[in-house]
């Protein structure tokens, strides 16, 4: 006999709509990084109790947004500093070109009608809104989680799950408006998986994961001089004039 679905109830719906909104604030830096929540205050203003506060607190603590300080309460955790962000992308550069490589192999478990939809989401999006930052950031989680989860390597995704690396750059830079380049980068990749090439899947990942990490340098003066990929890549030089701020 099959199992029943149970619906999620109208408690479970409310705290999930708690826990977005709290995590909207800490993203846009409503609250600061660094910065004791208060809780009686959150649910003031969210006009809840505090249970679901602390449930979302919860939440958010598993993102690695928040900390949970023994006898102080909640604080949200610091942005990344320039050798924390080096090292998050030179962690990406390793898992991710190969992802996307096994992704463009794989013809019974190819992402590639999920990654189209994501870009044809986005894409009706920028019609519609003059900023779509957040909004592009929750895309961009989608998309390469789609290439991770394709691969069918649980070791991997959960690895790469607990950087929780969209949201801290997110954090660190907000991105494009528009998301022009990011767009742009993810139909190549795209196109590659569908296509079933493996070597363009990965270049293509590599490429896009390199001008990222290019866009955060430019936009935080992390580097002096010509801004250099963390240990990929060193003597290619950065296409200055193709990065969007």
């Amino acid at each position: 006999m099959a199992a029943e679905t149970v619906a999620p109830s109208a408690d479970q719906h409310a705290s999930q709509s708690v826990y977005e909104q709290i995590r909207s604030r800490v993203l846009r830096e409503e609250i600061p990084p660094n910065a004791r929540i208060n809780i009686d205050a959150l649910a003031r203003e969210l006009q809840v109790s505090s249970t679901p506060i602390r449930e979302a607190l919860r939440q958010l603590q598993g993102d690695n947004l928040v900390v949970q300080e023994p006898g102080r309460g909640y604080r949200t955790t610091p942005i990344l500093n320039p050798t924390q962000l080096r090292e998050l992308f030179e962690f990406r550069l390793l898992v991710e070109p190969w992802a996307a490589k096994i992704a463009a192999q794989d013809r019974l478990q190819n992402p590639a009608y999920r990654l189209e939809a994501e870009i044809a989401d986005i894409t009706a999006l920028v019609s519609n809104q003059s900023d779509i930052r957040y909004e592009l950031m929750d895309h961009d989680i989608r998309f390469h989680d789609a290439i991770l989860g394709s691969t069918s390597n649980e070791v991997l995704r959960s690895a790469y799950a607990q950087t929780h690396c969209h949201l801290h750059a997110f954090r660190l830079h907000p991105g494009e408006r528009t998301g022009e380049f990011t767009v742009q980068e993810h139909r190549v990749i795209h196109r590659a998986i569908r296509d079933h090439d493996p070597e363009a899947a990965e270049q293509a990942m590599r490429d896009h994961l390199a001008a990222a990490y290019l866009r955060f340098e430019v936009a935080h003066n992390i580097s002096r001089g010509t801004p250099v990929l963390p240990g990929v890549h060193p003597d290619r030089p950065a296409a200055g004039n193709a990065l969007s701020l």
